[in-house]
């Protein structure tokens, strides 16, 4: 038997088709007219079998693939809690970026939804519209079942929030037969690091292939660095802009990368190359080492990926807990979500081993839950795996870590930096100010 029910959802495959027909305006103008048209509840008119729980379930899975693979995931789902009905609606991923800020203040947001780790994530825990799940990772055991860093990237003064689910890594990927011929084994440490691009330089070759044209390439060695000289903690408080751009310790990492550019360790002109043009000297074997997400693999020849191996970022300073840059996509709920208890309940699937097996078999998706057979995986992909599991926290990447204004600023001092290394006491003067500025305004 059934009952008719009125679920106030939010529509925004519609709404955004008419909005953007109607706006071509500033995108701070769309995001009004969006949260004006949520807070008009569009009453929508659902069947519910009689003795069903509700949980409203809105994913930025668009893509045909991933999209498939999330509806049967709901599907599964409710195969195995025929208690449970989940109204999916899936939205378009750029439209959902907007979307997520009008979700989370309506008065009756979806229950679940997809998102990024990372400051995507703690700018909404920090205005307390995502919930507080300690309570599903203590039941579920993911405690002990999620690799420590994935745990502290979800958790705010020791307590989750955030459901990671898949990710993909960063490393300093490298030419096997470059190292081989020249008897190099891959650094460890940033002495050994430094040795290895004299080694190379010696040998008339670039070591460090990369292309600055967009600049968040060099924001990953500011990652790096910082969280090597400085520690996780130091990182992920600067993003936040809890710390000070005018820190001596900032400072000492544009110093350390300045070694680098002065020795001439980076490919010449690299803000004339994207990061796939900078591939070219990369797979010549002319510039053999490059700093890079896994995601390089994509656009390599098949005969230099089997000539392709990685190694971690080299420790700087073995006393400061090791951060790795891993990108993370996961799940969180509403903290003003209208059924709760259901939506843990989904929860508690989606962060299972079940499902995330699933997804990696569908997808290829690497799992952040440990307790997945690794045996379907890679030998590389296993590789990656264990990096992250020995990191002490992950971090996402400087322009997912921060808010985008200072990302926007931060990257383009890197970019003078870059092109004028003596100008590095100035511009992170530009960089403090910049922060007082939007870290303030934020907060009013």
């Amino acid at each position: 038997m059934k009952r008719k029910t009125f679920l106030t959802i939010l529509s925004f495959t519609i709404i955004f088709a008419t909005i953007l027909s109607a706006c071509q305006t500033e995108p701070d103008v769309i995001e009004k007219v969006v949260t004006e048209v949520v807070e008009v509840e569009t009453q929508t008119e659902i069947e519910v079998p009689v003795d069903k729980q509700i949980v409203i379930y809105n994913s930025y899975m668009s893509d045909p693939d991933p999209r498939a693979a999330d509806e049967a995931t709901v599907q599964m789902f409710m195969d195995e809690h025929p208690d449970i009905q989940v109204i999916h609606s899936t939205v378009a991923h750029e439209d959902f970026k907007t979307a997520i800020r009008a979700y989370l203040t309506a008065s009756t947001p979806p229950d679940v939804m997809t998102w990024f780790a990372g400051n995507r994530a703690r700018f909404f825990i920090d205005n307390g519209q995502i919930m507080d799940i300690s309570d599903v990772w203590e039941e579920q055991g993911w405690t002990e079942s999620y690799p420590k860093g994935f745990m502290a990237m979800s958790s705010v003064d020791g307590q989750q929030y955030f459901l990671p689910t898949n990710w993909y890594w960063w490393a300093v990927y490298y030419r096997v037969s470059v190292f081989e011929e020249l008897g190099i084994e891959p650094p460890e440490t940033w002495d050994e690091f430094l040795q290895v691009c004299e080694t190379l330089k010696e040998n008339d070759l670039t070591p460090i292939a990369i292309g600055t044209k967009y600049r968040w390439t060099a924001a990953a060695w500011f990652d790096y660095l910082n969280m090597r000289i400085n520690g996780p903690e130091f990182h992920i408080n600067l993003m936040l802009g809890t710390e000070s751009y005018s820190d001596p310790r900032v400072a000492d990492v544009f110093a350390t990368w300045r070694t680098l550019l002065d020795n001439g360790y980076f490919l010449e002109d690299a803000a004339a190359y994207s990061w796939s043009e900078a591939l070219e000297p990369f797979i010549a074997g002319d510039a053999p080492m490059y700093l890079m997400g896994d995601f390089i693999r994509d656009s390599l020849p098949d005969d230099v990926e089997a000539d392709l191996d990685f190694f971690r970022f080299p420790i700087i300073d073995p006393s400061v807990p090791i951060g790795e840059d891993a990108p993370t996509d996961g799940f969180f709920i509403a903290a003003n979500s209208q059924h709760p208890e259901m939506a843990k309940e989904f929860l508690a699937y989606l962060g299972s081993v079940e499902y995330q097996t699933y997804f990696a078999e569908q997808l290829g998706r690497l799992p952040t839950n440990s307790g997945v057979d690794r045996s379907m995986f890679t030998a590389s992909q296993q590789k990656g795996m264990e990096l992250i599991d020995g990191a002490d926290f992950v971090a996402q990447f400087y322009d997912r870590d921060t808010t985008p204004e200072m990302a926007d600023e931060g990257m383009n001092a890197m970019m003078a930096f870059w092109d004028d290394p003596d100008s590095i006491d100035e511009l992170l003067t530009d960089l403090e100010a910049a922060r007082q500025e939007i870290f303030a305004a934020e907060e009013e």
